[in-house]
Order: C-alpha cells, then sequence, then structure tokens
C-alpha cells in the first residue's frame, strides 16, 4: 500500500472514531422512560429533556401534575396532555427539565403514597439531569391543580413558583380528604391556610368561568385569599370557557418567561 494511500486511511479511520465519539457523547432528549421506587411499588414516570440539554450548567425544572383521565400505571397516558403537549408546540420555549408521574387508577394526587412518588421522581430528575434547587416550579390542572395546591400548603419553601389550573382546596365530594388533613377540619379556612403556607412565592393561577367540573369558585377563593395574606398572585379566568382551561393556560405566549424568570434566591 502507498504512503498516500496510508495516510488516507488513517485520516478516514481518525474521522469516523470521532464521529463515533461524538454520537455516544450525545445525551438523550425529549421524552425519556424513567421509573421510581416507594414503598417496594415501581412507579413509571416521563422526564422531557430539552434538545440543548448539557451537563455544563443548572437546570430549571419542572413537576406537573396530569388530571384523572390520565390515570394508569402505563408511564404514557399523562404525557399526552397538558404542559407535555405544549412542549410540542412550542419547543423553543421550554429550555427547561420537566417531570411528568402518573397517578394510579383510583387516586388521587393528594394520597400520601402519590404525593411521594411525584416527589420522589422530582428528586431523582434534580439528581440524574441537573437541576437547579433554586428554580423548581409546580403545576398541574384539574386533579393536578388539587395536587398543586396541596404540596404547595405541605411544602413550603421547596418551589419557587406554582401555577395551578382549574384547581381547588376542597376535593369533590366523591374524592375523600387526606386523613388528619387540617385542610379537611370544616372549622378552618382552608384558603386561608393554603394562602399563609404559600407566602410570597409566586402564583399564577388558572380557570374557565363556565367549567362544570372543578367550580370556578375554588380559584376565585384562592386568588382572594392570596391577596388578603399579601401574597405574590397573578389570576386568569377565561369567560365562556369549560373545564379544559389548560390549553389555553399552556400556551399563553408569557407563561413559560414568567414561570422561568423566578428563582428562590
Amino acid at each position: 500500500m502507498s504512503l498516500r494511500r496510508v495516510v488516507a486511511v488513517s485520516a478516514f479511520v481518525g474521522i469516523m472514531a470521532l464521529m463515533g465519539t461524538a454520537m455516544a457523547a450525545k445525551p438523550e432528549t425529549g421524552f425519556l422512560n424513567r421509573t421510581v421506587q416507594i414503598g417496594g411499588t415501581a412507579y413509571r414516570y416521563q422526564v422531557y429533556v430539552p434538545a440543548d440539554w448539557n451537563k455544563n450548567r443548572k437546570w430549571p425544572v419542572i413537576l406537573f401534575l396530569h388530571g384523572a383521565g390520565e390515570r394508569g400505571d402505563d408511564g404514557l397516558l399523562q404525557t399526552q396532555v397538558g404542559i407535555a403537549t405544549a412542549a410540542r408546540q412550542h419547543r423553543d420555549r421550554f429550555s427547561c427539565i420537566m417531570v411528568i408521574p402518573q397517578c394510579r387508577k383510583d387516586s388521587w394526587w393528594t394520597a400520601p403514597a402519590m404525593e411521594a412518588q411525584a416527589l420522589k421522581a422530582l428528586d431523582q430528575s434534580i439528581k440524574e439531569f441537573k437541576g437547579n434547587p433554586d428554580r423548581i416550579y409546580l403545576t398541574g390542572l384539574s386533579m393536578g391543580g388539587y395536587g398543586t395546591w396541596d404540596i404547595a400548603f405541605k411544602h413550603p419553601g421547596k418551589f419557587a413558583a406554582f401555577a395551578p389550573i382549574c384547581g381547588g382546596i376542597r376535593p369533590p365530594g366523591r374524592v375523600p380528604s387526606p386523613e388528619g388533613s387540617p385542610l379537611a377540619d370544616p372549622k378552618v379556612n382552608p384558603y386561608e391556610l393554603v394562602a399563609q403556607k404559600v407566602g410570597k412565592t409566586p402564583v399564577w393561577i388558572f380557570h374557565g368561568g363556565a367549567d362544570n367540573a372543578v367550580p370556578v369558585a375554588e380559584s376565585q377563593k384562592m386568588n382572594d385569599a392570596l391577596k388578603a395574606a399579601g401574597g405574590n398572585v397573578k389570576y386568569t379566568e377565561y369567560p365562556g370557557v369549560g373545564h379544559n382551561s389548560w390549553d389555553r393556560a399552556y400556551a399563553e405566549p408569557e407563561f413559560m418567561t414568567w414561570l422561568l424568570s423566578q428563582h428562590l434566591k
């Protein structure tokens, strides 16, 4: 073999090796399957990793809680609604990590095991994808809106902002309140209790004015309670819109800009 041919072959091999190394080093992005263990039970969840993710910076992280219609154990259905849909439609707005757990059928996000698996999935994802602990956000729709308020009440100081959509504090009559929860005590005002715990943490509440599944009064009462407590609250009510106010809420052009601009420190 001539020297020129040897040099050409060597150069080709070197280029291919470099390309292989680069491809091997490229991180997975998009919607990724993950699992968390709680009390010996495995729960599937999804993590959305943006295309520009890299390990050289800390990333904002959103925990999203779906509604009752996406309950199950396939680990997939919850990515077909709400903020996951918005991320597919407006990828340029979602330069962040999103953690998307799934509530089991016949359960509710306020159930202790469901909250535990959601928060553990969040913590796992923060560690795996270099989440910024000062930029952790919580949002949810319908049943997930109730879950958002409940976690906000139980974990003050953990999240930099909340965005509950068509949720509430007092659950529908068919849903039992968690045993021992002070929010279930008929002698107290649960809206005031939650507002006190939320404090100055920024909140953006969304609800449809014609919602016949979750009364819009739930969000109105929380807005009033937060204002009375001196909270940092935005309120958007869509006149004539029914239960599905989440498509409009997550598509709001300023929503992600507002959310990701919030910091704990």
